[in-house]
């Protein structure tokens, strides 16, 4: 009789007792939200050397244009966009290896003029980013280019005095 009792009163319980008030769990990572990155136009872009990975040079932040997306890691957590200006969104997946794998050196190499290549306009690589990654037309040399304009170079300058 007493099992009969003690069932009978649980099974009450639970009628009384949603299951989800009796056993519940609040559990929340709090991600930290990029500060805004305001942009006012679309940025030149140069490409990695040895990737497919493009940065802005003229921005201090890091963001980088990779396989028709913008990513952007802060705090230890990566951020994507459709747009160079956002809204950024976390990214939840380990990032492409090809941005965890940049060349540490990347933006000194450029700024020591380093990077054989030049400025890309935002048009031109929205347009061509995906044909340049299947042609592996960076991994060519720029003589074998044909619709690249080779750099002109200022002209050399001989000092007379001695």
């Amino acid at each position: 009789m007493k099992k009969y009792l003690i069932g009978t009163m649980f099974f009450a319980l639970i009628i009384v007792i949603p299951i989800s008030m009796a056993i519940g769990a609040d559990i929340r990572i709090r991600i930290p939200l990029p500060p805004p990155l305001i942009i006012p136009a679309p940025p030149p872009m140069v490409v990695i050397p040895g990737t497919y990975v493009y940065f802005p040079p003229d921005l201090d932040e890091e963001v980088f244009f990779y396989h028709g997306y913008w990513y952007r890691p802060h705090r230890g957590y990566w951020y994507w966009s459709r747009g160079y200006d956002g809204p950024w969104g976390y990214y939840s997946r380990r990032p492409p290896r090809a941005l965890l794998n940049l060349p540490p050196r990347y933006r000194e190499d450029y700024r020591g003029r380093r990077m054989e290549h030049q400025h890309i306009p935002h048009h031109e690589l929205q347009q061509n980013w995906g044909r340049w990654e299947r042609e592996r037309h960076w991994d060519r040399r720029r003589d074998e280019r044909p619709h690249e304009k080779p750099r002109e170079r200022p002209p050399e300058r001989h000092d007379k005095r001695r």
